[in-house]
Formats: structure tokens, C-alpha cells, sequence
């Protein structure tokens, strides 16, 4: 809970998890990645793929690149700023990690009498 809250008061934008998924699949995943793959891997419609990449790559977080050797394929290409924010994402867990000891208990706590 504290590593979202954190999240949302970074200023960063909010991503759904099917964008963060997205994001995620391409920078941890080895690529070429294509929209149809990356729609195989994650059970949905290309379109649904598309939707979310076009929100990502105004963010400027991916971008598509054409294939030079066949011009009809497209890849989905990792970039500097999509980089730079899962490296501030990573650091929000590591944080809330580090904290998450202390507050684990009184989030337990807060449950117990809310429960």
C-alpha cells in the first residue's frame, strides 16, 4: 500500500496495470517486441496492445519503431525517459521496502480494528 501511495505522490503519471504490464514486459523481457506478441503474452487484443501504447508512447515511456529489413513490422522499442521512470519506480519500492517493516505492523494493526 505505502509503495502506491507513494507512486501517486511522485507526480509521475498514473499508468493502469495493463500499461505498467506493458512497460514492464518490454524493458524485463528480451525483445524484438511486437504488437501481436506482446498482446499473445499478455492475453489480450492487438487493439488493446495498441491503445495502451499509444498512452505510453505519448508519455514518450516506449515507442514504435519500423523494421527496416520488412517495413510492415513494427516494434515496440524501450526508451531514455521510459527508462528513467521505472529506475524512480524501483527506487519508490526500494524506499517502501526499506520502511515497510515498521509500517507493516501498524498497517496490521490498522486492519485488525477496520476489519
Amino acid at each position: 500500500m505505502q509503495t502506491l501511495i507513494g507512486y501517486v505522490r511522485s507526480g509521475q503519471p498514473d499508468l493502469t496495470n495493463r500499461q505498467m504490464a506493458l512497460l514492464m514486459l518490454v524493458y524485463l523481457t528480451p525483445g524484438p517486441h511486437t504488437v501481436r506478441g506482446l498482446a499473445h503474452i499478455l492475453g489480450v487484443s492487438k487493439p488493446v496492445i495498441t491503445r495502451a501504447l499509444n498512452t505510453l508512447g505519448t508519455l514518450g515511456y516506449l515507442r514504435r519503431v519500423r523494421d527496416e529489413a520488412d517495413r510492415r513490422n513494427v516494434f515496440v522499442a524501450k526508451t531514455g525517459i521510459g527508462q528513467e521512470f521505472l529506475e524512480r519506480f524501483e527506487r519508490n519500492i526500494e524506499q517502501q521496502e526499506g520502511s515497510g517493516r515498521r509500517g507493516a505492523a501498524k498497517e496490521r494493526g490498522i486492519l485488525l480494528q477496520h476489519g
